[in-house]
């Protein structure tokens, strides 16, 4: 006697469909399900996990918000290595190499530019992948909402907003002293240009601060290849001045011998755990770089200009970094060097005071360069938030004249303006790389997602759904019924063999059982790995736990991590994954070593930013969380979707 399966009664059985009516018909109820595959009701936290389509589903909303305005394709190489290569290299090369090398890393600082270069280059072959892969406006927020969710997404997106509000203010703050000593002291600036002290509220404006500001807006409306010309042209000054102090320096070494090289100390004063610790310092000089991911919409070829724009943008600063530090440590020894003008003070001292002039444009150009990267990209991930609903339409609106979204970008620049003519935010300047450090995470996180366990439910919009109501409705009510009147009733028998009339459907069933399994389990595995690198980092900045706490806990860390490493090395990664996204363009390697690494190395930095740098941090966050629940939330594009399989997205296309 043959075995038997027990089914639930049900008079519309999917075994009853045609082959194409029956995987349409299992797609929806498998994968869709109740409250339309786990979305969830308006009350559910499920919507934090609403991801959107890999393609570019957001056309339809540019052209319902922008009347068919869409972003110029205008950017080549060229132009993406200004950009980076501009938001890199800041001011702080010119005072930075001065604090690393005299408290840290004496003549051992290019190899802490080095090994900092490295660690930088980590995050920047995952976002080389996802860039190429996913080339749209909204750099790591657009990666985080397809892959990991809506509300990671909008976490990524509300962290960048505030690196660029309070870095841009920074750096505007910056330009005024930078200026008075190019041109020999405060009190040669004109008087509506220079520091005004306001009586009675005991305020300092800095008016040239706000006037840069606005000057950097009007520019960036524009045009984004106007903007990239002119960046491209203020960069060029500020390389200039470093290969100034690279030629100039190296001829006065070679004439003096290089005597800060000849120390009994060494090469390593403070050792060699004193070169690695500087370098978690000098990190911070490379994170521009994704700068150049945010316009990945106006590349004219993404795929292949992006990953060459990063890389090349990225090595050239590495480069740059080493020379000058090989220079500087050289003139000078270390525990000379003057912390605030290291530059020009190790001129001053081998007899070329004049070379300061120099020193201090190319210092004026770079805050102007870094200024206008910092300020590029945060227009276009309003404007991505925007148009996936999660902000007003205000500022997805891209003007017809210049292709740019200016209504965000003028907003981008009146609060930076404001804060850096009213304040001093200097002691608000740890929190400009929250914000990038966790877009750096999250991306190494999206790219192992994106190897192992590539989503493969795509956002069905409202308007198309009308080909699976009539049917799924159908089933739904005749479900119902039938489970009301017939409960008591014995189950309907199936022979086992009956799926030897559809093959195909014992096939799918069993394939996709064993990919639901998969895929559940590797996720299981990059949680594990991700709260393994929290622990290990935590415990590894908390000194003030005891001494056998943070052992345990980094040893629990550490196996957590370990055995997913492992566990991930010893698997394949999915073949969904050539499907997903654009294919044929860069793909980060070593995977999954390196996206771990990069993911342990900007967790370290994350934590050890301090527990003010986090109170602050939380009160921003806490308003973002406002926001997204009373707006966002509510207002998303996916709050009306079903989440389908692919396949059953292209399935609903043919019906509809």
């Amino acid at each position: 006697m043959k075995k038997q399966l027990k089914l639930k009664r049900n008079i519309h059985s999917p075994f009853a469909l045609s082959h194409s009516r029956f995987f349409f018909y299992f797609f929806f109820m498998e994968f869709v399900g109740s409250d339309y595959g786990g979305q969830g009701s308006s009350c559910s936290w499920r919507f934090l996990t609403r991801r959107k389509k890999v393609d570019n589903s957001h056309v339809e909303n540019i052209n319902k918000n922008s009347h068919g305005v869409q972003l110029a394709k205008e950017l080549t190489v060229p132009d993406l290595m200004a950009i980076g290569v501009g938001a890199t290299i800041g001011a702080g090369v010119y005072v930075l190499v001065g604090t690393v090398a005299r408290e840290h890393a004496g003549p051992a600082l290019p190899l802490s530019f080095m090994v900092a270069g490295i660690a930088a280059a980590l995050s920047a072959l995952c976002y080389a992948e996802l860039a190429s892969r996913f080339p749209s406006a909204g750099s790591a927020y657009h990666y985080a909402y397809i892959c990991l969710g809506e509300g990671v997404a909008w976490l990524i997106g509300w962290s960048l907003t505030l690196e660029v509000v309070i870095g841009g203010a920074v750096i505007a703050r910056g330009i005024t002293p930078n200026l008075a000593a190019l041109i020999g002291g405060m009190d040669n600036l004109p008087g509506f240009l220079s520091y005004q002290h306001i009586p009675g509220i005991d305020i300092v404006v800095d008016p040239l601060a706000a006037i840069v500001v606005f000057i950097v807006t009007w520019i960036l409306c524009t045009g984004i290849k106007e903007s990239a010309m002119i960046q491209s042209i203020v960069t060029s000054m500020n390389i200039c001045a470093l290969m100034f102090v690279i030629v100039a320096g190296g001829y006065l070494g070679f004439k003096t011998g290089w005597i800060g090289y000849e120390l009994p100390k060494g090469y390593f004063p403070f050792g060699v755990n004193g070169m690695v610790a500087s370098s978690a310092t000098a990190f911070f000089a490379y994170i521009g770089f994704e700068a150049i991911a945010s316009t990945a919409e106006e590349v004219k070829n993404p795929q292949r200009d992006l990953p060459i724009g990063i890389a090349a943008s990225l090595s050239l600063c590495c480069g740059l970094y080493m020379i000058v530090s090989i220079v500087v440590v050289g003139l000078v020894p270390y525990y000379d060097i003057n912390p605030n003008t290291p530059i020009s003070s190790a001129f001053a001292v081998n007899g070329m005071q004049w070379a300061a002039y120099i020193i201090n444009a190319g210092a004026l150009t770079a805050l102007c360069s870094s200024l206008l990267g910092t300020m590029l990209p945060q227009p276009r991930i309003l404007m991505a938030m925007a148009r996936d609903g999660l902000l007003p339409p205000f500022f997805s609106d891209i003007n017809k004249h210049s292709h740019v979204p200016v209504k965000s970008t003028i907003v981008t620049g009146l609060v930076p303006a404001a804060l850096a003519f009213f304040m001093d935010v200097s002691q608000l300047s740890g929190l400009v790389s929250v914000g990038t450090l966790i877009a750096f995470t999250i991306s190494a996180i999206t790219v192992l997602i994106v190897r192992y366990i590539p989503p493969i439910e795509v956002p069905l919009p409202h308007s198309r759904q009308e080909p699976i109501d009539s049917e799924s409705m159908e089933y739904s009510w005749s479900h119902l019924e039938t489970n009301k009147n017939d409960a008591n009733r014995k189950p309907l028998i199936v022979k086992e063999d009956a799926s030897t009339d559809y093959p195909l459907i014992a096939k799918y069933l069993a394939i996709d059982k064993y990919n639901g399994n998969r895929k559940k389990i590797v996720g299981c595995v990059i949680a594990s790995i991700c709260l393994g690198v929290f622990v290990l980092t935590f415990a590894a900045c908390s000194a003030y736990l005891l001494s056998s706490v943070r052992f345990t806990l980094c040893g629990v860390g550490g196996i957590l991590l370990l055995s997913g490493f492992v566990f991930l090395t010893c698997i394949d990664q999915d073949d969904e994954r050539h499907n997903f996204g654009s294919t044929g363009g860069f793909k980060c390697p070593l995977v999954p070593l390196l996206p771990i690494t990069c993911i342990l190395i900007n967790s370290y930095l994350l934590i050890s930013r301090g527990g003010a740098t986090w109170l602050r941090v939380s009160v921003w966050l806490a308003i973002g969380v406002i926001i997204y629940v009373f707006y966002g939330r509510t207002h998303s594009s996916l709050r009306d979707a079903v989440h389908v399989k692919a396949a059953q997205d292209n399935t609903t296309s043919l019906l509809a």
